[in-house]
């Protein structure tokens, strides 16, 4: 099983809300998840997102591949945490 990290979305069709889970790759965006790892809400300004750097760490050691944006939030949530 080959395991992604992605963007599963919530809300409405104005009101986007996004949390970032691991989830089996050939499941459907919104479909059944492994783990919840943090958040995304494109709506609001300045700091919209948080992740659980540890928790993603822990899945990308066991194999798993980021997308594109979680990526660019774990870059930028590492950086911001000095680590």
């Amino acid at each position: 099983m080959a395991v992604a990290i992605r963007l599963k979305r919530f809300g409405t069709k104005s009101k986007p809300y996004f949390r970032v889970v691991a989830v089996d790759s050939h499941k459907k965006r919104d479909g059944k998840v492994l783990e919840y790892m943090g958040t995304y809400c494109p709506t609001k300004k300045g700091e919209n997102f948080s992740v659980l750097i540890d928790k993603i760490e822990a899945w990308v050691n066991k194999g798993a591949v980021l997308s594109e944006t979680v990526a660019s939030f774990y870059r930028k949530s590492k950086n911001k945490a000095g680590v």
